[in-house]
């Protein structure tokens, strides 16, 4: 129950991170599919209706149920304790934005057991995903599960703009912010205006689907190539959300473990600004091929080619950051380093792509599907991992195994440059993306052969993370509040796991990587920005996992609003559903408007007890 109810940052952050590493194993099982499908030719280990589900599954899971709640794991656990705040700016939405974001990956994922997962590709261009092509249910649930889910992101980036801008401690103006807590910044401004615009092309796809309107069928009048527009307005913001928390993981864990401060630290603010900005001016690159014109697409090349500029500035910050340091190859360290070199591999492919001439060629090959894993994976999941090893003391209190951590890394790293390094050649070959199956003799066996045998090897690379995390477990909670002994942040100040209220007394910050400049200046930990006294918390509630529930029964009862029965003479029964569903999340928002909540106290001895009677 103390987890169903909690609005602790610090526990909901935990709860990201076990939802998002569960629906990154299953991914990752369908992934795996995927390989073994496409081992040898003329392979018939699944039909290609099946083949097509996984392939839009294994995407759709991926980027929104996986990669999107791992980052709010880390921004959960991390952000305020960086910051010098004693939770996030709204508690109850934040547990509201995990609860909604959870029960619409399950609806998503309910689709496998209800006779058809969706099958247009991750990207349902329509007119593929509308019911001429896609007549069973398996696109309403990506429509109406992506909506839910969609719900609890956008509302967790409004809570983190609003914590970053409102609750640093005192004398943590904006250029002495972390280099995490900057790039969550921007990146919950790019959630704010990036998610509306998806919500607004699945509602149009929903009434298209449900409803029988005709925003994109054609023969209605409407037009296809606008829910390519809707979805790359959202779907190229939708990349740099998901890479810039890891830029700003990789930026503190290089600056740690090289025992200097961040390189260039200010251009690096303004690179991500400008990353964040660019990204809303280059939707169309995905649509080169579409036909909108040579100066549309002269255009956004150059746009495509102009966000490259900030983004190799940090490559050489983080190169300069380690150049002259004290290199400690921790764990997390080792994915940080091996970041770089992929991530630029898969930054130069990009800029390939963005030639318009040239992506008439490239575009719909494995070309495209190896330059895309190479900025996701060898990007952000590598930036995870990073992220996920350096701050687990700080989450549990424990250090995970450096052995079996290394053991991750180097199954993981060559596993994954193993499957796609090799996939830029089969694209180059002509192999075209979503391909269920291929003929002998076009040059593709071996190549295919060892993409599948990479793939298995990042299997096992999850599998020793995994191990680490159940022998870890076992370990009793002793770490340090700085288990590094380099820790440059506000986070190593506390105790390793940190109390529930963080801060027994609010930090003042005195410049860049606060706890740094303390101990440099010979102090033993923060000067404090006011004296001991109670610290007012907030209410757990049991609402949010209510007004989750009540949207999954919602979206349950109006998908199959036409196909279950009749109730009370002609009223259909999915009516009645939706409504009860309905009821359950207007309910609960009214009790959380009507009854005041008004939180606790923790008392001064309490925090005295704590601190071992010395403040």
């Amino acid at each position: 129950m103390d987890w169903l109810t909690t609005v602790d940052h610090k526990k909901i952050g935990i709860l990201y991170m076990i939802a998002g590493g569960f629906f990154f194993l299953v991914g990752g099982l369908e992934a795996i599919l995927i390989r073994v499908q496409l081992w040898k030719p003329l392979n018939d280990f699944v039909s290609a209706d099946t083949y097509n589900e996984l392939l839009t599954m294994h995407g759709t899971t991926m980027i929104f149920l996986a990669a999107m709640p791992l980052l709010f794991a880390l921004m959960n656990a991390v952000v305020p304790l960086q910051i010098g705040a004693r939770d996030v700016a709204f508690p109850f939405v934040n547990s509201l934005g995990f609860w909604t974001f959870l029960f619409g990956g399950v609806l998503l994922n309910v689709s496998w057991f209800t006779g058809g997962a969706p099958d247009a590709g991750w990207t349902s261009y329509a007119p593929l995903a509308g019911t001429t092509y896609s007549g069973d249910h398996g696109v309403d649930y990506y429509v109406l599960g992506l909506q839910i889910a969609g719900i609890g992101t956008l509302i967790g980036g409004i809570n983190f703009l609003v914590t970053i801008i409102n609750m640093r401690a005192p004398g943590m103006t904006f250029m002495r912010m972390p280099m995490f807590t900057w790039t969550a910044f921007i990146t919950s401004a790019l959630i704010l205006f990036a998610f509306p615009a998806l919500a607004v092309g699945l509602a149009a796809l929903m009434f298209d689907r449900l409803f029988d309107a005709n925003f994109f069928d054609p023969t209605g009048g409407g037009n296809a190539v606008l829910w390519e527009h809707i979805f790359w307005i959202f779907g190229h913001p939708e990349v740099y959300i998901l890479i810039l928390p890891a830029f700003g993981v990789i930026s503190e864990v290089i600056s740690t473990f090289s025992r200097k401060r961040l390189f260039g630290y200010s251009s690096m603010v303004f690179a991500t600004i400008l990353i964040g900005f660019l990204g809303f001016m280059v939707w169309a690159h995905h649509m080169f091929t579409v036909g909108l014109g040579p100066v549309a697409n002269a255009l956004f090349s150059i746009a495509t080619m102009l966000i490259a500029v900030p983004t190799g500035i940090k490559i050489f910050n983080w190169l300069f950051t380690m150049w002259g340091g004290s290199i400690k190859f921790t764990t997390a360290n080792l994915f940080a380093v091996g970041f770089i070199p992929t991530f630029v591999m898969g930054g130069v492919t990009g800029v390939m792509l963005a030639a318009a001439p040239a992506d008439f060629q490239y575009h719909d090959s494995y070309f495209v599907v190896a330059h895309f894993h190479y900025v996701i994976v060898g990007g952000l999941i590598l930036g995870i991992f990073s992220g996920l090893h350096y701050w687990w003391p700080k989450m549990f209190g424990r250090v995970l195994n450096e052995t079996l951590g290394k053991l991750t890394f180097w199954t993981f790293f060559i596993g994954f440059h193993l499957t796609f390094f090799i996939q830029h050649f089969l694209g180059l070959l002509g192999m075209p993306r979503r391909i269920w199956t291929y003929l002998d003799g076009l040059g593709f066996n071996e190549m295919n052969m060892i993409s599948t045998v990479g793939a298995f090897l990042m299997g096992f690379g999850t599998i020793f993370f995994l191990l680490n995390v159940v022998i870890t477990a076992f370990k009793p909670q002793n770490a340090p509040a700085d288990p590094w002994e380099d820790g440059r942040t506000l986070e190593w100040t506390i105790p390793s796991p940190p109390p529930e209220y963080n801060f027994a007394q609010t930090p003042l910050v005195r410049g860049y990587d606060a706890y740094w400049k303390e101990k440099t200046d010979g102090h033993k930990g923060m000067t404090p920005a006011e004296p001991i006294g109670p610290i007012h918390m907030p209410s757990p509630s049991i609402l949010p996992f209510f007004m989750g529930l009540g949207l999954f029964i919602a979206g349950l009862g109006f998908m199959y609003a036409h196909d279950w029965g009749n109730l009370f003479g002609s009223f259909k029964t999915g009516y009645a559903v939706g409504i009860v569903g309905l009821a359950i999340l207007f309910g609960c928002m009214f009790l959380r408007s009507a009854i005041d909540d008004h939180g606790f106290h923790i008392e001064e001895d309490e925090i005295l007890r704590d601190l071992g009677g010395k403040a």
